[in-house]
């Protein structure tokens, strides 16, 4: 396995770790406390800091820069961290924050795709598969799971969290939950519906859909508000994957869902 290949403008601190088959390219800047695992791809005009620790085949386009400290004004200074998983894409000047203390960390998953200007704010956890588009941008203490898609210009507030399969339209304000598997879009963003594509792409059952699409009608579509919906889809529904982490992701919201 061949070393990393580092291109002479670029500087690497002495304190960073560069994987096996990285390649560091033109003007790049890697910081003390950086940690990059093999077969990455850093293009030019890359900065990283630390301290972070990226893992395998992560791809860095020019002017991202990852890992730099957290834009919360109660920082005090101190090391905080992020990690960040294998088989990501940052595109051109997506910024990813370290924590706000130590005892925190930003995480992103594995195969994440993160387009142009997109943005994740410190003590962020982001799960796998997402797609950012360009200008997606997450404030603080953001939770976003697996396979979540969000539409460009879409501003996550604080503390909110996106479910898995969740996606957002274009230009959407989200200041409250939105469940797993479902569509929001508006400013401010409102649910409009299941995710239905998504679903079918990723192999989800038909039967599985049908129950989904059920339990947005309880949610969305009925006079119930939301305890008496949850209520219902318990009585009503199977209790199925999908349809308890509906019921759980609703039952331990502290913002709310978006209704």
């Amino acid at each position: 396995m061949s070393g990393p290949q580092i291109h002479p403008t670029a500087i690497v601190d002495p304190k960073a770790a560069i994987g096996n088959g990285t390649i560091v390219g033109p003007y790049c800047i890697v910081g003390p406390g950086v940690i990059v695992g093999p077969d990455c791809w850093l293009q030019h005009h890359v900065t990283l800091s630390g301290p972070m620790t990226a893992g395998s085949r992560n791809k860095f386009y020019a002017y991202c820069s990852i890992g730099q400290q957290t834009q919360d004004l109660k920082y005090q200074g101190e090391p905080t961290y992020l990690e960040i998983g294998d088989d990501n894409t940052f595109r051109e000047f997506v910024t990813v924050n370290r924590s706000t203390t130590s005892e925190g960390k930003t995480r992103i998953g594995n195969g994440g795709n993160f387009l142009a200007y997109s943005h994740v704010g410190h003590d962020c956890s982001v799960g796998d598969a997402v797609v950012f588009s360009n200008n997606g941008t997450l404030a603080g203490h953001v939770l976003v799971g697996d396979h979540a898609v969000m539409g460009g210009l879409t501003a996550v507030h604080q503390f909110c969290r996106l479910g898995r399969f969740a996606i957002t339209g274009g230009c959407s304000k989200i200041v409250q939950d939105v469940p797993p598997f479902m569509i929001a879009d508006g400013n401010p963003a409102k649910v409009r519906g299941v995710n239905v594509v998504g679903l079918e792409r990723n192999g989800f059952s038909g039967d599985a859909i049908k129950a989904i699409k059920e339990a947005f009608r309880l949610v969305y579509r009925s006079k119930y508000n939301t305890r008496q919906a949850v209520d219902a889809i318990q009585q009503e529904l199977p209790a199925t994957p999908e349809i308890t982490q509906i019921v759980e992701f609703i039952q331990t919201s502290e913002r709310g869902i978006i209704r």
